[in-house]
């Protein structure tokens, strides 16, 4: 399989449980030869996690540390009403959202009800990806959600950390594997992401990687592999 070049799901010591500051992220980004990250930290909803103030200062960061290009996006939680749980303020200084279910924010109403929710957040200009849609916790149509992420221009993501704890992911692979059956047939683009919280985690892909594998999914929609193509589905 081609090499993952680019991790765009990861959080720091801002996001209130990570344990790394941006800088210590990109060096661990340099030592696994990744070309590009996105810090995603988490919106308000999540315990302990940044005041929506700190996307306002988003510009003062380097866009490229130490030769790694470094994009500033948020992972957003999708609440119960099917509202984003961050302002349009702050929301205009990201270069790019995930939208995502997180049970300590939201409490599950069903698999029709859950994905229509999902689908009204995917609507929004800025979100461009999906996180971890894989828990029976919080169940999804998948049938649906695939066909209306490529309606939307939004990709779905392979969560690496998800299939790590898949104990404490309801039926973890056996959704992945749906999931990456329908982006195949609808040919909808994936993310493969890290979901790093430490930086020791940054670049780590192992598990992802076999499951694409497993199921001989197709390379070229897989959107890190290449930087312009990424960068050409966030632009769009």
């Amino acid at each position: 399989m081609k090499q993952i070049v680019a991790d765009m799901h990861m959080h720091t010591i801002a996001s209130g449980h990570a344990y790394g500051t941006i800088r210590e992220m990109v060096a661990a980004a340099k030592q696994k030869h990744l070309k590009m990250i996105g810090i995603t930290e988490h919106a308000p909803g999540i315990p302990g996690t940044v005041d929506p103030f700190y996307y306002r200062n988003l510009a003062v960061i380097p866009k490229s540390i130490d030769g790694i290009d470094v994009l500033m996006g948020c992972e957003i939680n999708v609440l119960n009403n099917g509202e984003l749980s961050l302002d349009q303020e702050s929301i205009d200084f990201l270069n790019y959202a995930i939208v995502g279910i997180h049970r300590q924010c939201y409490q599950d109403q069903g698999k029709k009800q859950n994905t229509q929710n999902l689908i009204k957040c995917m609507k929004h200009k800025s979100v461009y990806f999906v996180s971890h849609p894989d828990d029976d916790h919080t169940p999804l149509d998948y049938d649906l959600l695939v066909s209306v992420a490529k309606k939307y221009h939004v990709a779905l993501e392979v969560n690496n950390s998800s299939l790590v704890k898949k104990e404490q992911r309801l039926n973890c692979y056996e959704n992945y594997k749906t999931m990456l059956d329908l982006c195949q047939r609808y040919q909808v683009p994936i993310l493969v992401s890290s979901d790093a919280h430490d930086p020791s985690w940054v670049g780590s892909f192992d598990l992802a990687i076999q499951l694409l594998e497993d199921v001989h999914f197709d390379e070229d929609l897989i959107l890190n592999t290449d930087i312009q193509k990424l960068m050409s589905f966030i632009q769009t």
